[in-house]
């Protein structure tokens, strides 16, 4: 299909069409038109009709890009007429037929009808020149001979560039078949990458609350068991602990599927925050905790202040279940840029290196997210100690 044929003719191909067109007026019908002016009356009005009748057809197939008014197999059949009856009154029309030739194939819908209908042209270009002036063998070397020749070049060239017009095609069809089919491959692999993300993202939140949460909710009920026989007024503390950390993960549960907002997720000021986690704590496991919380005058907002709580949350859930200590400590502190929380314990201590589980990993990446940072030094025998550090962040997240 030619350029001027397609819905979607690209710039480069419309430029070609536009500058042929010029140079066709130009060098096409504008030499006949002055020829006539010595021909006679008679001719030269013929002449003059074809030309403008030839011109107009032009503006016709070529001024519309998407949807020309005449179709461009009839303007080439107008053409090849007009070729034939301005070369039988001019005697020849061999100039006109070459600067015409390259219209068969910009507009030709294939080689074979481009072919067809230059050949049709060339063949009433010699034949309106044999019937204005005779058979003669100097035809052979006149228009006549200068058309065929004319006429067989522009097969050849128009051939070549058919043929280099679609390699060209079917290496781009090629490229953007390759093009989308990276495209599917990259939303494919954004796509796992972000379930991927989401599912770990969830599996920390289940881990930092409903786990936890849950955790605490067996301890406290073999406490209430024990208690239960000697000690009903402790059996029933521990009973509301139950209650009250089952209330939490539900609210926690709601917040995971969306069905609650989490504004309500360490709301307030963190060193209050934290009290009321250390407290909890306390009141669960008995230990002795010694705290410094001052108000501290750091701009954080609210994904700061969760990272907070949640590290905080995991550390004290890994001193109840594993350290065997008995005093742990927290202090709060501000530092440029941000702040500091440290909690110490006295407990059994571990090799860091050989840590293995969620709960640290996923304090890191929590931090991380947030340009923080996570340091953990223990050693069997001495304690524990975890320091968490965190950039101020702006109220948007930034």
């Amino acid at each position: 299909m030619s350029p001027r044929q397609r819905p979607d003719s690209r710039p480069s191909e419309v430029r070609v069409l536009r500058w042929n067109s010029a140079g066709w007026i130009l060098f096409g019908p504008l030499p006949p038109a002055v020829a006539a002016l010595d021909a006679a009356a008679a001719r030269r009005a013929w002449l003059l009709g074809l030309l403008a009748l030839i011109a107009l057809c032009h503006v016709l197939a070529f001024t519309r890009a998407r949807r020309p008014v005449l179709p461009p197999r009839a303007y080439l059949t107008v053409l090849a007429l007009v070729l034939g009856a301005t070369s039988y009154l001019l005697g020849g029309g061999a100039a006109f037929y070459t600067v015409s030739l390259p219209q068969f194939w910009l507009l030709g819908r294939t080689p074979r009808q481009a072919i067809t209908l230059s050949g049709a042209a060339a063949a009433l270009t010699v034949l309106g020149g044999v019937l204005d002036q005779g058979w003669s063998p100097q035809l052979l070397t006149g228009n006549a001979a200068f058309t065929v020749v004319a006429y067989a070049a522009g097969v050849g060239t128009g051939l070549w560039a058919h043929r280099l017009t679609a390699r060209s095609e079917a290496r781009q069809a090629q490229l953007a078949a390759e093009l989308v089919a990276s495209q599917a491959e990259l939303t494919a692999a954004y796509q796992r990458q972000g379930a991927a993300e989401e599912r770990e993202r969830l599996a920390r939140e289940i881990h930092d609350t409903l786990a936890q949460g849950f955790a605490s909710i067996v301890v406290l009920a073999e406490a209430a068991r024990a208690a239960a026989p000697t000690d009903p007024a402790r059996c029933v503390e521990q009973l509301t602990s139950i209650e009250r950390t089952a209330r939490e993960n539900l609210a926690e549960a709601r917040v995971l599927v969306g069905a609650a907002p989490e504004s309500g997720v360490a709301a307030g000021p963190p060193a209050a925050t934290l009290r009321r986690t250390l407290d909890r704590f306390a009141q669960d496991t008995g230990l002795a905790v010694t705290a410094e919380l001052p108000d501290i005058d750091v701009d954080l907002d609210r994904r700061t202040r969760v990272a907070l709580l949640r590290c905080t949350q995991e550390t004290l859930a890994n001193v109840r279940k594993h350290a065997g200590a008995s005093t742990v400590g927290v202090v709060l502190t501000e530092i440029p840029g941000g702040i500091e929380l440290e909690i110490t314990d006295d407990g059994r201590g571990f090799v860091v290196e050989e840590a293995r589980g969620f709960g640290l990993d996923g304090m890191r990446r929590r931090l991380a997210e947030l340009d923080g940072d996570l340091s953990v030094t223990s050693s069997l025998g001495d304690g524990t100690r975890v320091l968490v550090t965190l950039p101020a962040q702006s109220q948007d997240g930034r």
